[in-house]
């Protein structure tokens, strides 16, 4: 390769120039800096963590002594919350890790398989719980509405404390946002708790326990379905939430110079770091390496992709001849064959000027 050249800032660049071929990496302005730093991070996760274990020891020995299956479940879901920050500590610190080897983007994605723990865990526990209270609705035991009271209550200041710890860590990572979901949905849980124990305590009506428990298993399923469909997004390497990739694609190809593109995938790494590959095709006689700096400006500014590799090639290329040759009767086939012809395994559609098919 005639040129190549390796910049290692936060603003990496790496560019291969070779016979009109060019790749590029650009992280022009491709920033990883939070509100807080990661030991902030880290720091509130501990905090949250230290509060959720001391008092769910306490809770679970009341609750057993109250026999109200609300307490119990808010125990239960203590514990997963406090599984939840710890699996969450441990990804952050191997997402921390830097590349090498055969893991070329990190450990990064140890987030996402923390956060669609998180996810499955809700849901296992929802239905248990679930279960559970549908059972007790239809033959309640009796319940100490006091000891449930007071429970539920300490209960709310806790979570309230915890909760308050994990919304000043960076919550737009979807790892910490599910550790977050857990102990929100558990704040909820105490107050539906304290509903219930006032109930029991004043009306004696034993069921208000129960319901108080479905309510928490409806909080919990949706917080379960939210982690596990945004992270096997991520996993599926769909795009992000937010980008259509042929919206994108139609706004590029409209750049001057630009005469096709294909081959455009648009994926994410980890929680808010996209990434974009595509093979772009240039009219003949034009400048591949000024479209290529301005796609990837438009790229950085129009839609926060930072991580972009473009392959910039002239139509009529590597021996691609028939590119110039499109019979306007069937310019869609013309346009797939356009595409096998000149990349042997071409995904997705072509994109072109114009009106064309997606």
């Amino acid at each position: 390769m005639a040129d190549h050249e390796h910049t290692h800032d936060h603003d990496h660049d790496h560019d291969h120039q070779g016979g009109g071929h060019s790749h590029d990496h650009q992280g022009g302005g491709h920033s990883h800096s939070h509100a807080v730093s990661a030991d902030a991070d880290r720091r509130f996760l501990w905090s949250a963590l230290i509060l959720l274990v001391v008092f769910m020891a306490g809770e679970v020995v009341v609750g057993f002594a109250a026999q109200s299956l609300a307490l119990i479940s808010d125990a239960a879901h203590m514990l997963t919350d406090a599984a939840s920050i710890a699996l969450a500590l441990v990804a952050m610190r191997l997402a921390a890790r830097p590349a090498r080897g055969g893991y070329t983007y990190g450990l990064k994605r140890a987030e996402i398989l923390s956060a669609q723990a998180n996810g499955v865990t809700l849901l296992v526990l929802s239905a248990w719980l679930g279960y559970e209270a549908i059972a007790r609705l239809i033959a309640p035991p009796e319940v100490t509405g006091s000891l449930v009271l007071v429970t539920a209550l300490v209960g709310v200041v806790v979570n309230l404390a915890a909760t308050w710890c994990m919304s000043k860590a960076n919550r737009s990572s979807l790892n910490v946002e599910g550790a977050f979901q857990h102990v929100l949905t558990d704040l909820y849980a105490f107050i539906a708790t304290a509903v219930a124990g006032a109930v029991v305590l004043i009306t004696g009506f034993a069921r208000a326990d129960a319901i108080a428990s479905l309510v928490v298993v409806a909080l919990m399923l949706r917080a379960g379905i939210g982690l596990v469909r945004d992270s096997a997004r991520i996993f599926l390497e769909a795009a992000p939430a937010g980008i259509d990739p042929d919206q994108v694609a139609d706004q590029l190809v409209a750049t001057p110079q630009v005469d096709e593109i294909h081959d455009l995938h648009i994926w994410e790494i980890t929680s808010n770091q996209p990434a974009l590959s595509a093979h772009i095709l240039v009219a003949p006689g034009g400048d591949c390496h000024a479209v290529q700096r301005e796609l990837q400006r438009r790229l950085r500014e129009e839609y926060r992709i930072t991580h972009a590799t473009l392959q910039v090639d002239h139509v009529g290329e590597s021996g691609a001849d028939d590119l110039l040759q499109i019979s306007p009767s069937s310019e869609a086939a013309a346009a797939e064959e356009e595409a096998r012809e000149h990349c042997e395994d071409a995904h997705g559609p072509v994109h072109r000027s114009g009106p064309h098919p997606h």
